[in-house]
């Protein structure tokens, strides 16, 4: 074999054999999983409840019929602003002003009654007093004393009874004349008409047990107004009366309102639906600081409580928190079983919060458990485990869920206008 072959044979076994270890490099790089990374940093961070609702006012009265009747004059509109004791609106009162017209002549018929009833008396105690003297004489029988005495008698029970009927007239009396004040409608408290259902002319009809009676309008005090809010039952235990929000109200896209949380509900709000297996929201009421004169009732709003501050905390990406079952037979995990169920429970059952913290150095990963705070936006608090400065695994979601103890990785060059991490949710 000349020298030239045996230069191309070597040549040809180079090139196959580079060939081969770059593939089986290439190989093995498909093997190590891409992340993105962030370093544990040193933050402020504010924990929010976020909530919708509407804005209602802290008092308003809802006025309704207290007697049956065509309205017949109609003085406010929706929008006016009343002052207490103002006059609203007139319900017709003949038929009423009748029935206390007739219950005042009753009255007057039945003092005449108990004049008749006085002026009997009057002369049966006469004869009485006549029969007793001449019974005591000897000169009338006794016969003739017992006759006037039972006069007496009957003419005195007469009169209680007359006087008992006026009593009952009076009674009488006054109840039509508060059926009659009732047709007029005056304002029961200083605010603003916001809402007016029925017109002039319509027919008021009165309440009943199965029936709601004709509602005529609706006064509100807008001097304080709140924002009633439905709060999610996993975010209630977190809000407390006196903390501070921030609200958004539809009809102010560009403004924001301040408040504090005045009323926390104990009992859920119940659906009209009655439809089960729905969320269960609890209703929390949080008064604005500073209302706007132009806030009606009704309008939509969105609310920010404030339930939790810490100031330059160690925190990391909220994407970048893992949970995941505690190994087998780890004496912390039984310990903690124990402790959460009251009793033994099934080996390497509980799980452990953490992070993975990455080594710059030898491109792996170790898993370290952690303990934390409050919930920012975007970042936890943590407060113990891991240090700022340190470089922390933040996704993506599914090599999270992957990864294990020592696997090496390979940090993802950073693309601009994408952030490092998947599945991070925001939290309030």
């Amino acid at each position: 074999m000349s020298t030239k072959m045996k230069v191309a044979i070597g040549i040809v076994i180079l090139v196959v054999g580079g060939a081969s270890v770059a593939i089986g490099v290439k190989q093995k790089d498909k093997n190590v999983k891409q992340v993105t990374t962030a370093k544990v940093e040193t933050a402020s961070l504010v924990s929010k409840v976020s909530a919708n609702g509407q804005i209602e006012a802290k008092r308003k009265v809802d006025i309704s019929a207290n007697v049956m009747g065509q309205i017949v004059n109609l003085a406010v509109r929706e929008g006016d602003q009343v002052g207490k004791g103002d006059f609203l609106l007139q319900i017709d009162k003949a038929q009423l002003a009748a029935s206390a017209a007739g219950a005042a002549a009753s009255l007057e018929a039945l003092f005449a009654d108990r004049d008749a009833a006085r002026a009997s008396v009057d002369n049966a105690k006469r004869t009485f007093d006549r029969a007793k003297s001449n019974f005591d004489q000897g000169i009338a029988p006794k016969a003739d004393f017992d006759v006037a005495e039972t006069s007496l008698r009957s003419a005195e029970a007469s009169l209680a009874a007359a006087e008992k009927r006026i009593e009952q007239a009076r009674a009488g009396l006054a109840g039509a004349r508060d059926s009659l004040s009732k047709t007029t409608i005056a304002a029961p408290m200083a605010g603003i008409v916001t809402a007016l259902p029925v017109e002039e002319g319509e027919v008021a009809v009165v309440g009943t047990m199965n029936n709601p009676g004709t509602k005529l309008m609706t006064v509100s005090d807008m001097s304080v107004v709140e924002a009633v809010m439905e709060v999610d039952e996993t975010d209630v235990p977190n809000v407390k009366v006196g903390q501070k929000a921030t609200i958004t109200i539809d009809a102010y896209p560009n403004r924001s309102f301040d408040g504090t949380v005045t009323e926390v509900g104990s009992s859920p709000i119940e659906s009209a639906l009655g439809v089960t297996g729905e969320a269960v929201n609890f209703e929390v009421k949080i008064q604005l600081d500073d209302p706007s004169e132009d806030i009606r009732p009704g309008f939509s709003c969105s609310a920010d409580i404030i339930t939790a501050s810490r100031e330059k905390v160690t925190a990391v990406p909220l994407a970048a928190l893992v949970m995941r079952e505690k190994p087998k037979g780890d004496p912390k995990a039984e310990a903690k079983s124990d402790a959460t169920a009251g009793g033994p429970a099934p080996r390497g059952r509980s799980e452990e919060e953490g992070v993975y913290v990455f080594d710059e150095a030898a491109k792996t990963v170790k898993f370290t458990s952690v303990e934390t705070g409050i919930t920012g936006d975007l970042s936890i608090e943590i407060v113990k485990g891991v240090s700022p400065g340190a470089t922390i695994v933040t996704g993506p979601f599914r090599i999270l869920r992957e990864i294990k103890d020592g696997d090496k990785v390979k940090v993802e060059e950073k693309k601009k206008g994408k952030g490092g991490g998947e599945g991070g949710a925001e939290q309030g």
